[in-house]
């Protein structure tokens, strides 16, 4: 897969987008899980990208609830899929306070191996092709390059 560093991906003709918007209770990954599966079906993903995407996004929408919104189930995490030519993008947001993307530890140095968590965001950066955070960390946008989408 190819990944593009530091650059901003440019999609061609936007094709279509959904959104889904759950409280932050951890029980509703099972909603975000059929909203993929869903996708998955009506978009033709491939498999071999759809592994990628499912647990890129839900460790992500994990985040949003645990992280972000403290599992406050008065506070909601919405997920938007877009849809392009040769792209799927989604965006992950939170109704937290944010954190600092920018200085993370190393989830693979030698002192945090034995750690519990911690690999969320590095899982995510190595399954999706680009990764970009906004609005204080509030916001994660998750696009995977796919070939033409046959909708």
């Amino acid at each position: 897969m190819k990944k593009l560093k530091n650059k901003t991906y440019i999609a061609p003709k936007k094709m279509e987008s959904i959104t889904i918007q759950v409280p932050s209770l951890l029980e509703n990954i099972r909603i975000i899980e059929s909203f993929i599966d869903n996708a998955k079906e009506q978009y033709h993903i491939n498999d071999d990208i759809y592994g990628n995407i499912v647990v890129a996004i839900t460790e992500s929408v994990n985040n949003a609830i645990r992280h972000g919104n403290k599992e406050d189930r008065t506070k909601n995490v919405e997920l938007s899929l877009f849809l392009y030519d040769d792209a799927i993008k989604f965006i992950i947001r939170d109704e937290g306070e944010g954190f600092n993307y920018q200085n993370l530890p190393n989830p693979v140095a030698p002192e945090n191996l034995e750690k519990i968590g911690g690999r969320g965001i590095f899982l995510m950066k190595q399954l999706s092709d680009e990764i970009h955070f906004r609005d204080e960390g509030r916001e994660v946008e998750l696009i995977f390059y796919v070939g033409a989408l046959n909708g």
